[in-house]
C-alpha cells in the first residue's frame, strides 16, 4: 500500500491558506486519500485531529469526506489537497455530527462547495452547536479560534448518487445507530466504502445513538461486497468483515452485560466497572470510552 507524506517538515506557500502545513496522507486506491487521526480522547489534550478524513479526484473535481476537528485542521488539510490537485471541491461530505469530524468544514468555504451531510445533520448541528463551543473552546484555547459549524446545503433522506466526472459516490442515509445522523459512501471506480463512526477500528466504538440500532446498520454494511473500508478511526481494513465482527462482539458483549445487571439490580456505576470487561485488552481507550458508553445506554436499557 503506498504511503504519500506531505510536507512534515515545512509549511507551505500556496493556495488560501499560507500558514498551514499539509497533512500526511495515506493513498488507498486510485485518486483515494485519507489522512488518520490518532487515538486521543474528545476532552482534555484533545488536539482537534483524532478521526480520519478524506478526500476523492475525479476528472470534474473532488469530494471530501469529513474535514477534521477545527478550522486549522481543515487548513492543513485544504492545503494537503491543493499539494495533490487543483480541481475544485466540489462536495464536502460530513458522515455525522460529531465535532471531530465536521469542524474543519469552514476551511472550505471559499470553494463554494455543497456540503452535504444526513437529513438530519443540520437540526443537530443547531442542537449542539453552543455546546460544542463551549467544551472546545475549553479544551482547544487559541487552537479553536475560527471554528464554526457549517451546515449541510444538501440533505439526504435515503439515497442520493453524486457524480465526479469519471466515478459516482453512492451516499446511503441511515436510521439512528452510532448517532441520528449517520452517512455513508461507496465509490463506484474503486469500490471503497466510508463508514464514518459506523466502523472503529483499534479504537473502541463511541455510543451517542442507539446500541440496538447500530448493531442492526453494522450487521446490514456487514453484507455489502466492497473492496476496502474506510472506517472513522483507525486503519483502513480490507479484512473489514472480521472488523464488523470485532466491534458487534464489543456492542453485543457491551449491551449484554448493562442489560444483566440492570436485571441484578446493579446501579450504574457498579455496571462502568464490570461490563464489557472481557474487552478491554483489545482496544484503545477503553477505560475512557467505554464507561461513558454505560452511562449512555444504561437509562434506555432500564426502560426495556
Amino acid at each position: 500500500m503506498l504511503q504519500l507524506l506531505l510536507g512534515i517538515f515545512g509549511m507551505l506557500i500556496v493556495g488560501s491558506h499560507p500558514q498551514a502545513q499539509p497533512l500526511a496522507l495515506e493513498n488507498i486506491a486510485d485518486g483515494v486519500y485519507v489522512h488518520h487521526g490518532i487515538h486521543e480522547d474528545l476532552s482534555e489534550g484533545y488536539h482537534g485531529d483524532i478521526c480520519n478524513i478524506s478526500f476523492i479526484v475525479g476528472s470534474n473535481g473532488v469530494a471530501v469526506i469529513d474535514t477534521g476537528g477545527t478550522l486549522k485542521t481543515g487548513q492543513h488539510f485544504h492545503e494537503t489537497i491543493r499539494k495533490v490537485t487543483r480541481l475544485p471541491v466540489l462536495y464536502v461530505i460530513n458522515t455525522h455530527v460529531h465535532p471531530d469530524h465536521i469542524y474543519g468544514n469552514a476551511a472550505f468555504t471559499d470553494d463554494k462547495p455543497q456540503f452535504v451531510g444526513h437529513a438530519k445533520l443540520a437540526d443537530a448541528m443547531e442542537l449542539r452547536k453552543d455546546a460544542y463551543a463551549r467544551t472546545h473552546k475549553e479544551w482547544l484555547g487559541d487552537e479553536f479560534a475560527g471554528s464554526e459549524i457549517i451546515k449541510p446545503t444538501l440533505a439526504i433522506k435515503d439515497e442520493l448518487t453524486l457524480d465526479l466526472g469519471d466515478r459516482q459516490l453512492r451516499l446511503s442515509a441511515h436510521p439512528t445507530a452510532h448517532t441520528n445522523t449517520d452517512l455513508t459512501v461507496i465509490d463506484s471506480k474503486t469500490n471503497t466504502l466510508w463508514t464514518g463512526d459506523l466502523l472503529f477500528v483499534e479504537r473502541t466504538p463511541s455510543i451517542d445513538g442507539d446500541i440496538k440500532g447500530w448493531i442492526a446498520v453494522a450487521e446490514s454494511l456487514s453484507q455489502l461486497t466492497v473492496a476496502q473500508v474506510v472506517p472513522g478511526h483507525g486503519p483502513v481494513v480490507k479484512d473489514w468483515k472480521q472488523a464488523f465482527i470485532d466491534q458487534q462482539r464489543y456492542l453485543s458483549t457491551l449491551l449484554n452485560d448493562v442489560r444483566a445487571s440492570i436485571k441484578k439490580g446493579e446501579v450504574m456505576e457498579s455496571a462502568m466497572n464490570t461490563a464489557a470487561a472481557s474487552e478491554k485488552d483489545r482496544w484503545a481507550l477503553f477505560g475512557i470510552v467505554n464507561r461513558r458508553n454505560v452511562n449512555i445506554i444504561y437509562p434506555s436499557l432500564e426502560w426495556e
